[in-house]
């Protein structure tokens, strides 16, 4: 199980950078606040992404 929660993590984060990427170039932010952007949006989808793993394995 933990496998398949990997997988299908990776391609969560991978979807939601994706998105973030769109909304960077849409609200044109600027160059110097993307990385900012980018890693504050992929620590929230990370911590999401352990809790709700955490809640599947003590369920």
């Amino acid at each position: 199980m933990l496998i398949i929660f990997i997988i299908f993590s990776g391609l969560i984060l991978y979807n939601i950078n994706k998105m973030t990427n769109s909304l960077c170039q849409q609200k044109e932010i600027p160059e110097e606040r993307q990385p900012k952007v980018f890693r504050t949006i992929n620590v929230l989808i990370t911590i999401l992404l352990l809790s709700s793993y955490v809640e599947i394995l003590f369920t």
